[in-house]
């Protein structure tokens, strides 16, 4: 069932976006009387699930739910329709329109997308208002990956700055380190002192190929087992159980998850003494930890340790929420496109995930609020992805328009042909491979 809710959420999500970005191509075109022939949710290859044409388009619905299409007269699209193309071209026609009329058009869909990602963090911030967590009431500080404490990050730390920037929310951090670059920060330990740190500027990538991409986090008191890895990827499998109590691994004494963290890392590649306690016994078992510093299990799920006081619900009217809302989504965007650097590693590539990866992204119980900010953030993407210059995308087309304005000369029928196969050559390339680490994922586990 949560699976099923979680689906429904994602298509709708999906449909909303999709016939917006649609009506952002469509609303220029009509402006400039050209005409537009296929409207529709989905594509129909083939068949269709419903259509009706209403004066000169049709509309319809599609059965393979993969996105959408307008089809706008004359131009080399998805349908690739070669047979109107060699026709002489008409007054009506896509072709026949200035070059900066069809950018207008082009660039339709992509700033519906931007508008609507923005707007939507607009009315949600006017609506829910914001959470935030002032660093300095986060009561134990927060936990820290076992990578930053050589450079003098401890855990239950607060951070106070991060370069120029005073942190106002403590679960900025984590964004401030691996999207924007900061390298600089003032931190207050747990003993009062402050003390300005420094961290190399790569950083960012050695952190994610670890596997450290939030290396700062609110602190959970679990050292409770909840569940052992499949047999072949734990090596706490027939030495832990569920419900197990950890009470210390190697010199640590175990309180908090980050301890557990903390205490394996310094022993990764190593065997180490766990002391545990199950049901009314005492053991202590040898159990070797992985070379990168894991044994295998899941902790049981803990509250963080908040002062739930003091997280804070900020409220804004509405013209406050329209600049806070603006904000957001621009900073939404600048994060979004500074994260794809990370694709370009072993890790990030397998890390690339499909429609199952953006599944996940919603609750399996209905919730307005997040159904909202999720959509708004699936809207920013489609607004990065499809301003990319590859061709069959609207950044490619883009592109041969840019290239016409600036050389007075439209570039070959033929070629705009070719980089449209090209361009879906590339497209379902990335499909196949993003859904295909969805399912590998969903098999193996990992």
């Amino acid at each position: 069932m949560d699976i099923l809710i979680q689906a429904a959420q994602l298509l709708l999500s999906l449909s909303i976006l999709v016939v917006l970005h649609e009506f952002g191509h469509f609303i220029p075109a009509k402006i400039f009387k050209t005409r537009v022939e296929k409207f529709y949710l989905f594509f129909d290859w083939k068949f269709s699930i419903f259509k009706k044409k209403i004066g000169e388009t049709e509309w319809g619905i599609g059965w393979l739910p993969l996105g959408g299409y307008v089809k706008i007269s004359g131009m080399v699209d998805e349908s690739m329709d070669t047979e109107q193309m060699a026709q002489p071209a008409q007054p009506w026609e896509f072709r026949a329109k200035p070059a900066w009329q069809r950018l207008i058009i082009m660039l339709g869909g992509v700033t519906v997308n931007l508008i609507l990602g923005c707007l939507i963090y607009i009315l949600v911030i006017f609506t829910y208002g914001v959470e935030k967590m002032n660093p300095n009431d986060v009561t134990a500080g927060l936990s820290v990956t076992p990578m930053l404490e050589k450079y003098g990050f401890q855990t239950g730390d607060v951070v106070l700055k991060a370069g120029d920037k005073v942190i106002d929310n403590a679960k900025d951090v984590n964004k401030e380190i691996m999207l924007r670059g900061a390298r600089t920060f003032v931190v207050k330990h747990q003993d009062g002192k402050t003390e300005n740190l420094t961290l190399p500027e790569d950083i960012d990538y050695n952190l994610f190929k670890s596997g450290a991409m939030v290396p700062f986090n609110f602190r959970m008191k679990s050292n409770v087992v909840d569940s052992i890895l499949p047999k072949s990827k734990s090596n706490a499998n027939g030495i832990l159980k569920k419900g197990d109590i950890l009470l210390n691994i190697g010199s640590h004494d175990i309180e908090y998850f980050d301890q557990t963290v903390s205490a394996l890392y310094e022993n990764k590649g190593k065997k180490v003494d766990i002391t545990i306690a199950r049901g009314n016994d005492t053991l202590v078992k040898n159990i070797m930890v992985s070379k990168e510093g894991t044994i295998g299990f899941a902790p049981k799920d803990a509250n963080y340790d908040l002062d739930t006081n003091k997280l804070q619900l900020v409220n804004y009217s509405f013209g406050q929420s329209i600049s806070e809302g603006t904000s957001y989504g621009i900073q939404t965007l600048k994060d979004y496109a500074s994260q794809l650097k990370y694709i370009f590693t072993k890790k990030g590539a397998s890390s690339i995930g499909g429609f199952g990866a953006i599944g996940k992204l919603f609750p399996p119980t209905w919730d307005w609020q997040i159904f909202w900010l999720n959509t708004a953030l699936i809207s920013i993407i489609l607004a990065f992805m499809n301003i990319l210059p590859i061709p069959a995308l609207d950044g490619g087309h883009v592109v041969f328009l840019l290239y016409e304005i600036v050389t007075g000369k439209e570039a070959p029928q033929k070629v705009l042909e070719y980089a449209q196969y090209v361009g879906f050559a590339i497209l379902l390339t990335l499909m196949v491979y993003a859904n295909g680490n969805d399912i590998y994922k969903a098999i193996f586990g990992s």
